[in-house]
């Protein structure tokens, strides 16, 4: 087994390689040709320096990351990592990007942090609790909230652009039904619903890096995480979570109508 420990070193020497380009980037790349798909060497630093420890202390485990190509993702045990979730924040200096490390063992995602190196913020979980932690404060155990109804309900997106049209459609259709959403908080949205602060994150296009460091935060947490049709969430696609599973039951009939 794991210990989640390891997840704290993995996220040091992610932070050490990217906070010295926070708010002082001179350089971003674009990694396509007609939208922006923007890089920078931060996020590359910091896949490189997680990759290099998790070879070490275990190089029979796979790697599937976001900068670089993938390593063994067949194997039985595969570290899935998003150096910064959240690029576009990152180089508008908001800090709300964050750090993915995530674990699966055979498509179920076993543990996951998001780091936020910025506020000194982590957030982890194991599927079957979830714990937050500022700076060298002692760690805290997080719930969800009990939010049974669409109208009592906070609902987080990225962006709207995102969506293709079919999909803003059915986000549409929940977001008309509650009391609040609020737009661009990248993977912090995930950590404020394991939190209790929030009820809803809807998205889609995402990748496996994207939300498979969350799935084990919010389902330790007392949350779910499924792809809009209900499925495994692992592998990205289009994904919600909530806080409550009345509310999750909810969201999906009205993203699913038929």
């Amino acid at each position: 087994m794991i210990p989640l420990t390891f997840l704290d070193t993995l996220a040091d020497a992610a932070a050490k390689a990217i906070m010295p380009h926070f708010r002082a980037l001179n350089n971003v790349e674009n990694k396509e040709e007609t939208g922006f798909d923007p890089v920078t060497i931060a996020d590359k630093a910091g896949e490189a320096a997680m990759r290099a420890l998790i070879e070490e202390h275990y190089p029979e485990h796979g790697i599937l990351g976001e900068e670089f190509d993938n390593k063994s993702v067949d194997a039985d045990n595969v570290w899935i990592l998003d150096p910064i979730d959240g690029t576009r924040s990152f180089i508008a200096g908001v800090p709300v990007w964050g750090t993915l490390i995530g674990h699966k063992t055979n498509k179920k995602a076993t543990i996951g942090m998001m780091s936020q190196p910025y506020t000194r913020e982590r957030f982890s979980g194991d599927g079957t609790s979830a714990w937050h932690q500022r700076g060298n404060e002692p760690k805290t155990t997080i719930k969800t909230r009990a939010c049974a109804s669409l109208s009592d309900a906070t609902l987080f997106t990225t962006s709207p652009d995102y969506f293709s049209a079919d999909e803003l459609n059915a986000f549409q259709r929940v977001e008309n039904k509650v009391q609040l959403s609020r737009y661009g908080i990248d993977c912090y949205a995930y950590c404020m619903v394991a939190n209790g602060h929030a009820d809803l994150v809807i998205e889609a296009g995402l990748k496996a890096y994207d939300i498979a460091a969350l799935i084990p935060i919010i389902e330790g947490a007392g949350g779910r995480v499924t792809t809009w049709q209900g499925g495994n969430p692992i592998d990205g696609g289009s994904i919600i979570a909530s806080g409550d599973a009345d509310l999750h039951e909810s969201a999906l009939e009205i993203l699913n109508p038929s």
